[in-house]
This record gives structure tokens, C-alpha cells and sequence, in this order.
């Protein structure tokens, strides 16, 4: 598969510049708000946000059960900041209610690192990803508290876990779409090209 397409969760969060960094890697990038638009697509990437809110909005438009059983299935994924909470099987901290799409065997805490104001930018040598470290931006970022056997941790930052892998599940703390830097993006359209 050398042009696979690939969805972005379109509820909330930074949208058109996952589409953008996707496209950069020579993916089909394509907005994903509806189990039929789900279908059609050969992965997906969850944006970043407010991962209550995603839960709820994922719930109201009729995209939990159906995205929980593509990542089941095997779907490549790839969840940024919110995302990666959203591809947690378990939340040390969750809002009454929030629930995830689960994928990766790992509990994680929501902002971690601080609010809103705490944010910062620095860069992180991810495994697998050449060239030096990946520029990333960490607004109000998660980070990995543990993770089960089959995870793979790719990238820490002051000694806490930002980056994993799961099988074709991958997660990163840190928002890499807002930089420029496409090479998580280029990694995960390998990804999924491997499967297709």
C-alpha cells in the first residue's frame, strides 16, 4: 500500500495539523467524525484535546464501540497528548464517566506535567525515529505512569515515559504536528503501510 489512508478523530483538538503532517508523509488524510467514515479509512491518529470531552463527543456520535473494535482488530492508531489517554487501558486519575478506547497496556495521569501555562517545548530522542530528537510540544501532557510487558517505551523525558508502542498502536505525551517535525507521522504511515 504506498498512499494509505489515513484518518483523523475530528471531534476536537488540532485536526488540520495532523492532516497536514500525514499528508507531508505521503498519506491520504481524511477528517473521521462517523462510524461510516471509519470504515474507510486504513488507520487513524487521535488527536490531542480534552480527553473528557473526546470520551463524551466519541459516545455522542455513535464512535466509541465502533473504534474500540477496528483498534481490537488491529487498526493501526496513533494518539497524541489526549490521545494518548484515549489508547490507555487504564486511567490513574479519570473524570467521572471518561472512558477510553483502550489498545495499549498502560496506566497513564493526566496532566502530568502541569497546566495549561506550564506548557514547553523540548526535544526527545524517540527509538526507531533517526536524525536527532523529535521537537515536541507538551500543553497540559500525560505521561506514562507504567506500562505491561508487550509495550514498548520509546522516549522519556525527565525521567517520566512519553512515547510507547503497542503492536500498531503507537502514543506520544507531546504534541510533534505542532512543529513542523513529521517523522512520528512518517513512522506511523509506515505503520500502517506494513499492515495494508
Amino acid at each position: 500500500m504506498s498512499n494509505p489512508v489515513i484518518g483523523v478523530l475530528a471531534l476536537q483538538g488540532d485536526v488540520r495539523e495532523h492532516l497536514v503532517a500525514l499528508a507531508v508523509a505521503d498519506a491520504t488524510a481524511r477528517p473521521v467524525r462517523r462510524p461510516e467514515e471509519l470504515a474507510e479509512v486504513d488507520g487513524l491518529v487521535i488527536p490531542g484535546g480534552e480527553s473528557t470531552t473526546m470520551s463524551k463527543l466519541a459516545t455522542l456520535f455513535g464512535m466509541h464501540e465502533p473504534l474500540r473494535e477496528r483498534i481490537k482488530d488491529g487498526m493501526p492508531v496513533y494518539g497524541t497528548c489526549a490521545g494518548l489517554i484515549m489508547l490507555a487501558d487504564k486511567i490513574l486519575d479519570p473524570r467521572s464517566g471518561q472512558e477510553t478506547f483502550g489498545g495499549i497496556d498502560m496506566i497513564v495521569r493526566r496532566n502530568a506535567f502541569g497546566r495549561q501555562n506550564e506548557s514547553f517545548e523540548a526535544g526527545v530522542e524517540v527509538a526507531g525515529i533517526a536524525d536527532g530528537p523529535v521537537e515536541g510540544v507538551f500543553i497540559r501532557a500525560p505521561w506514562v505512569e507504567s506500562v505491561g510487558a508487550r509495550v514498548e517505551v520509546l522516549a522519556e523525558h525527565d525521567g517520566h515515559i512519553v512515547a510507547v508502542r503497542q503492536g500498531n498502536a503507537l502514543a506520544t505525551s507531546f504534541h510533534p504536528e505542532l512543529t513542523g517535525d513529521h517523522r512520528v507521522h512518517e513512522l506511523f504511515t509506515e505503520m500502517v503501510r506494513a499492515v495494508g
